[in-house]
């Protein structure tokens, strides 16, 4: 289940990836301003922010095992 719920962040991650780029905007269209800023750069920031908290969700279920030391090895 946690695999699924991961793999399913990540290809959202690269789907934000994705809508980040104003390939979607006229050649020579007037950008209208949002927060200050034209609206492809406000676009491409939500997307940004949304990619990093959905990859940080994702590293959160996963599991990763602890590296103990071998048996016999001193520990510093």
């Amino acid at each position: 289940m946690k695999r699924r719920v991961r793999i399913a962040l990540l290809v959202a991650v690269a789907l934000l990836f994705g809508a980040s780029i104003p390939w979607y905007r006229e050649p020579g269209a007037v950008p209208i301003e949002f927060l200050g800023l034209p609206d492809w750069v406000a676009v491409a920031l939500l997307c940004y922010v949304a990619a990093a908290v959905l990859n940080s969700l994702a590293w959160l279920i996963t599991d990763i095992p602890d590296q103990s030391s071998a048996p016999g090895e001193d520990e510093p």
